[in-house]
């Protein structure tokens, strides 16, 4: 779909339109219901509660509210698999082997094959696969779709690593430096959430600045994760997660660096906004949304609730 950005109101017309997201996102959380309902070995976790699908809902339709539920329902429905993804790598992996069988499953399902036995997070995968093939794009676009998913898998295997393996006795350092660290941004995977978005919804004019999009996405991703990290340190620390703040020595690197990255974004999205603009606004969107979520709460609760 193309068009002019989503149009801010204040007054009871912006009530209205908040009204109508809400709505759109009240019919994703009971998409992804029927999703963990059908799926109940992935989202046995407690932290794959009520409100985490609630959250992943909301974000989407407060990103994306010109489309109806039903068009962002591939969307929605991928980033609750990147949550689960994660969920698999970070805290159910015991080691780089069982980080390289998640990797080896899901790039087979990208890549055709049918989810192995048991393997419940390739298995929702291959679904969502399958639904992207119903889209007349997905057959031209599938290959940039596997390499973003591919992207994702290398920088959440990355990750794993720095967090998980010894010292290099030459240098004396595991983790990673600032720069680093956000240049693996890519495990986020905002990107490959996008790229299944756009293919999902998009119209020829949306597709055809596919690597723009893609390029300006990056840039946003690398904020969200300066974002994410700020205000979820504490979790973090909980958790034994990576975070920004852990590779610097003092916090205002973090927050000038945010601040250096979210100008830098702005403004790629401006020049963006002449071609693509619903797209950038989208791109904005994301921005403004996780910055405002994350002043009150977070995607994950308590790892034990």
């Amino acid at each position: 779909m193309t068009g002019a950005p989503w149009p801010v109101r204040t007054g009871p017309d912006a009530v209205a339109e908040q009204g109508r997201v809400c709505a759109l996102a009240v019919r994703g959380v009971r998409d992804l219901q029927s999703v963990t309902a059908a799926h109940p070995e992935l989202f046995d976790a407690a932290p794959f509660d009520a409100a985490l699908l609630s959250s992943v809902a909301t974000a989407i339709a407060f990103t994306a509210p010109w489309y109806t539920a039903a068009e962002l329902r591939i969307t929605t429905r991928t980033l609750l698999w990147v949550f689960a993804a994660d969920w698999q790598v970070d805290y159910l992996a015991r080691s780089a082997d069982d980080v390289r069988q998640v990797v080896t499953d899901c790039l087979a399902v990208a890549d055709g094959a049918a989810p192995p036995p048991g393997r419940h997070l390739a298995r929702l995968l291959a679904d969502l696969r399958d639904a992207l093939a119903e889209v007349p794009a997905f057959a031209r676009y599938r290959p940039i779709w596997r390499e973003e998913l591919a992207r994702m898998l290398a920088a959440v295997s990355r990750e794993w690593d720095w967090k998980n393996l010894p010292t290099d006795p030459s240098t004396g350092r595991r983790l990673p430096d600032l720069d680093r660290y956000l240049d693996n941004a890519d495990n986020l995977a905002c990107s490959f959430v996008n790229v299944t978005h756009w293919i999902a919804t998009g119209d020829d004019k949306t597709l055809a600045q596919l690597t723009d999009l893609l390029d300006a996405g990056r840039g946003v991703q690398r904020v969200l994760r300066l974002v994410n990290d700020l205000a979820t340190h504490g979790r973090d620390d909980e958790w034994g997660d990576l975070n920004a703040l852990q590779l610097v020595t003092a916090p205002e690197q973090v927050h000038a660096r945010l601040t250096e990255l979210t100008s830098r974004s702005r403004g790629d999205l401006a020049a963006l906004a002449e071609r693509c603009p619903r797209q950038a606004d989208y791109l904005h969107r994301q921005i403004s949304f996780t910055g405002g979520f994350y002043q009150l709460s977070d995607f994950w609760g308590a790892r034990d609730e």
